[in-house]
């Protein structure tokens, strides 16, 4: 276990980047140096962050850290809960059909479309008038 003592993993989702550390502990997690209750107040973004650990049933082997930036706190979760995919594959490389059978280690590419020149936004025209 010396040699696994701090895995890292990165995870990102639109604008948001979490830099998750996995320590041997009790199951512990902290986001942002708060508790995961205190950070993420709604279950379903809980729910969300725990799926990797449900699906590895190692949840209360390790203490998570977790440093999460820019967007929103659905896409901070959706984040977070990649970079625990990919730093729970770091610990046992076994783990890899459990978190890839439920699309865990798949990296959502969606991003918002950037506002285009002579239109009011991405999609959207400025209204045209007749007269």
């Amino acid at each position: 276990m010396e040699a696994q003592l701090k895995l890292q993993g990165t995870g990102r989702r639109k604008e948001s980047t979490a830099r998750v550390t996995l320590k041997p502990g009790s199951g512990q997690i902290l986001v942002n140096k708060r508790a995961l209750d205190d950070y993420f107040p709604r279950e379903t973004l809980r729910m969300v962050l725990r799926e990797p650990l449900e699906a590895t049933q190692t949840g209360a082997k390790y203490d998570i850290v977790v440093n999460v930036e820019g967007g929103g706190v659905s896409s901070q979760a959706g984040a977070v809960r990649l970079g625990i995919a990919r730093a729970l594959l770091k610990v046992d490389s076994n783990f890899r059909s459990a978190l890839r059978g439920r699309g865990l280690l798949t990296r959502d590419p969606r991003m918002k479309e950037r506002k285009k020149y002579g239109q009011k936004g991405a999609r959207q025209r400025f209204q045209w008038t007749k007269r």
